[in-house]
């Protein structure tokens, strides 16, 4: 019996303005998140996009909610995304891991390699505000059926 799984086609949620308050809703919930710009498109290798940055919480303790926030404060000490923030409107969005259990038998951190990595395949290098380089993990060995809607930030 070799069943082949069903592509899963993962579309953003409704974009959130950037700040405290909107990240409130999220404390306690692990997943995914993307901030992106409102206006500014970097110009990756292969095409541009305005997602800046694409980061996750494993656990409700460090939730989704207490990472943004300590993005927005610059408490995650992301230069990046706190410079960003002074001349252009920011934007999140997310995934909430619950919903993705039945799709992805592996952790959150595993997702997130995954996202990155798609995006690397997509438009030719991390999201700018990553601060990752190299091809040290370049060989995608996680398998999965998603076919992620990257056009939502572009």
């Amino acid at each position: 019996m070799n069943e082949q799984p069903t592509e899963l086609k993962i579309f953003f949620d409704q974009p959130k303005t950037f700040n405290l308050q909107n990240t409130k809703s999220l404390m306690g919930l692990t997943g995914l998140y993307f901030i992106f710009s409102a206006n500014t498109k970097i110009q990756y290798p292969f095409k541009k996009s305005r997602l800046l940055y694409i980061g996750m919480s494993e656990k409700r303790t460090n939730s989704m909610g207490s990472r943004l926030s300590g993005h927005f404060e610059g408490k995650s000490k992301n230069l990046g995304l706190f410079n960003y923030r002074k001349i252009d409107q920011l934007y999140f969005t997310y995934i909430n891991f619950a919903m993705l259990r039945k799709f992805w038998n592996y952790r959150v951190e595993d997702l997130e390699s995954y996202f990155i990595l798609d995006f690397v395949e997509k438009y030719g290098v991390y999201p700018i505000c990553n601060n990752k380089s190299g091809l040290d993990i370049m060989n995608k060995h996680l398998k999965a059926n998603f076919e992620i809607d990257w056009k939502n930030f572009e």
